[in-house]
């Protein structure tokens, strides 16, 4: 009930800070770039030329986080693959983006960055919860006749396990209270 609502605040918010992001660096490029002020013996042109790639890479990377967020909350099914990787990405960055932000700019932006780093780990939780779910219902054996598909026989029991291994048996710890 709450999946797809969650998924499009995310690619909402995502998308704005996208465009924040990519702005707001940009904007420094430029600043950069009218001041003739060299910082530690560096080029203001080199300056702003960074400023300006890391106003573009940034603004993809949040775009890019954005749809799948928006791929999550159309097809209503949980993210795979580099889509995950990138929504956890995304999720460990709010959470140091809100670190430096109660340091820099304030309890607002904390609470902001917060606030987004709870939805993205609300995306990623509720999705993994109603798939193991499914799979607990289902008893875990894969899909059934319903989907098309058979149940696999269930492995038979192994007889006494003998231990292979090189240290030998593992025993364990004895008390050491009186």
């Amino acid at each position: 009930m709450v999946r797809r609502p969650v998924a499009w605040v995310v690619a909402v918010i995502l998308l704005a800070e996208a465009f924040g992001v990519a702005a707001l660096n940009w904007f420094m490029g430029v600043v950069v770039d009218r001041q003739d002020m060299s910082l530690a013996g560096l080029d203001p042109h080199h300056m702003s030329m960074t400023a300006k790639i890391g106003a573009v890479v940034f603004g993809l990377y949040f775009a890019l986080c954005a749809l799948v967020a928006l791929l999550v909350a159309v097809r209503d099914r949980a993210p795979a693959g580099l889509g995950r990787i990138l929504l956890i990405s995304v999720a460990v960055v709010h959470g140091l983006l809100g670190a430096v932000a109660w340091g820099l700019l304030g309890w607002r932006a904390f609470l902001f960055m917060i606030l987004v780093l709870a939805l993205v780990v609300l995306l990623l939780m509720t999705y993994d919860r109603a798939e193991g779910a499914g799979a607990a219902a289902d008893g875990g054996a894969g899909p059934g006749p319903q989907d098309g598909g058979t149940r696999p026989e269930p492995e038979p029991e192994p007889g006494p396990r003998k231990d292979t291994s090189a240290a030998g048996p593992v025993t364990p710890p004895a008390p050491t209270t009186p």
